[in-house]
């Protein structure tokens, strides 16, 4: 499992590095818009944030546009680089294109058989927006528990965004989502808890430790 921050924020990327277990950043199109510099500059500068790998979303919309495109990101960002690709028929034919060359992950899944379709073109990861599905068919969690149904035995993982609370979160995981993807906040919420807090303040209160 791991857990990656979905950001294209230089300043956000720093303090998700220093965390120490964000192992990977995510963008896509409407996060990088929000970065103050253009988007080669700003893969550049988020690449040696982390170890991991760096997510880059496609925006063109034709085979040989989105070929290239995906081409040229690998160069700009290099090994770290993972391409989001639309779940599309387009975008399906250019998972099968890219992903002998480049890791693949199909993007903006709405069902059990596109990621049955990702899983045959080669994708290594199968992304479910979460909350989004909710919104959209009524039960997000429902769509990753069908996702990974179709899915099982096969290498194509499956990673959970659009996540809105630490309870989704874990409820992802537990639908059979190997990976999430959270904005600073969420990643933040997800390590605190209102009884943790109140159980430190009672050792600290009432306990004793090694003077430094």
């Amino acid at each position: 499992m791991a857990i990656y921050l979905d950001s294209a924020i230089l300043s956000e990327a720093e303090i998700a590095s220093k965390m120490g277990w964000v192992k990977g950043i995510t963008t896509n199109p409407t996060l990088l818009a929000k970065s103050s510099e253009p988007p080669e500059t700003t893969l550049k500068k988020l690449a040696p944030l982390t170890s991991g790998p760096l997510f880059y979303q496609l925006v063109s919309s034709d085979f040989e546009g989105m070929v290239a495109e995906g081409r040229k990101a690998f160069e700009i960002i290099g090994k770290q680089t993972v391409l989001k690709i639309p779940a599309t028929q387009v975008g399906f034919a250019v998972v099968a294109c890219l992903s002998p060359e480049i890791t693949c992950s199909v993007t903006a899944i709405y069902s059990a058989a596109q990621a049955a379709v990702a899983r045959e073109a080669g994708a290594k990861i199968a992304i479910a927006y979460v909350n989004r599905a909710t919104r959209l068919l009524g039960d997000g969690i429902a769509l990753v528990r069908d996702m990974a149904s179709v899915l099982t035995g096969s290498d194509t993982e499956i990673l959970a965004a659009s996540i809105k609370s630490p309870e989704e979160a874990a409820a992802s995981l537990q639908a059979g989502a190997h990976h999430l993807t959270l904005p600073l906040p969420m990643l933040q919420a997800m390590t605190t808890h209102e009884f943790s807090d109140k159980t430190v303040e009672e050792f600290a209160k009432n306990g004793i430790g090694l003077k430094i």
